[in-house]
């Protein structure tokens, strides 16, 4: 399922510590400038006064892995209905920080949740909108943990074991071998200054 033409949704996803939130604000400044209109830039799990709130549990709290799922699109649902479709709506841009992509990706591929029953709550939750464009940073989980070590305190999914990441990475590469129309892969190995010329082309190509 792909989103109507003129869809203005573009999402950024990857392995944490691939880098992809070094160049959100970056991208959705230039995206304004080059494109012009309005660019909301907003994240996932969160995005709202109640997603936040339920970031802090998804991030922190042990849970079942299909009570992490459902949050997952609970917290979709209202970020979807209070920010990302209205401003879709009025014709902005909406750059996101993961998406239903994620859940496939780290709930499926990395913790082992049946792919149908994510793509149930897909269809339920939004079954006519995907990303038009999808940037996934892309970077080997080993040197992925050791920019996460060096960073900061590790979430519970930060937290993971290599093989957790190995499990993501490729759950990514495989969406995006399906769908190469929408996915732009970036080798996030690449330093600040290469990674933003990349992505200066692909806002040139959507302009």
């Amino acid at each position: 399922m792909t989103a109507a033409p003129g869809t203005r949704f573009i999402t950024f996803e990857g392995v944490d510590g691939a880098g992809k939130s070094t160049h959100l604000e970056w991208f959705a400044t230039t995206l304004a400038e080059r494109c012009g209109g309005e660019v909301v830039l907003t994240r996932e799990p969160g995005g709202t006064p109640l997603g936040e709130a339920l970031r802090a549990l998804v991030l922190h709290q042990p849970m079942d892995l299909e009570t992490e799922a459902l949050l997952m699109f609970a917290v979709r649902r209202q970020h979807l209905a209070e920010v990302i479709e209205p401003a879709l709506a009025r014709g902005a841009w909406v750059v996101c920080d993961r998406f239903t992509d994620a859940t496939f990706a780290y709930q499926g591929g990395g913790r082992g949740l049946a792919t149908a029953k994510i793509e149930a709550l897909r269809a339920w939750v939004h079954p006519h909108l995907e990303p038009s464009m999808t940037v996934l940073f892309d970077l080997a989980p080993e040197i992925a943990q050791q920019r996460l070590d060096a960073t900061r305190d590790k979430d519970r999914f930060e937290s993971e074991a290599r093989d957790f990441f190995v499990r993501v990475r490729s759950a990514y590469l495989r969406m995006a071998g399906a769908e190469p129309h929408r996915f732009r892969i970036i080798d996030s190995v690449k330093s600040i200054a290469e990674i933003r010329k990349e992505l200066e082309k692909i806002v040139a190509s959507i302009c």
